[in-house]
């Protein structure tokens, strides 16, 4: 479903209690993208956030994307 990768980057956004006008500041001045909250609703709505765009969307909200084996069952 894609309602559930869009909520879960946007409860990221709201626990790191940024507004998403704030996060796309943030981006730009950092990254150079685009600063219009549409283009992230968007990217986030079609779920065509490229994996770069994840890691720098991540570390504007202080977070590291990790890459962890999944434990056998």
């Amino acid at each position: 479903m894609k309602s559930n990768l869009r909520n879960e980057i946007k409860s990221y956004i709201v626990r790191s209690g940024y507004t998403m006008q704030e996060v796309v500041d943030l981006l730009s001045e950092d990254y150079g993208w685009s600063d219009s909250v549409s283009n992230l609703s968007n990217k986030l709505q079609r779920e065509s956030l490229r994996y770069v765009e994840a890691v720098q969307l991540a570390d504007a909200l202080g977070y590291d994307l990790v890459w962890q084996k999944r434990r056998d069952k």
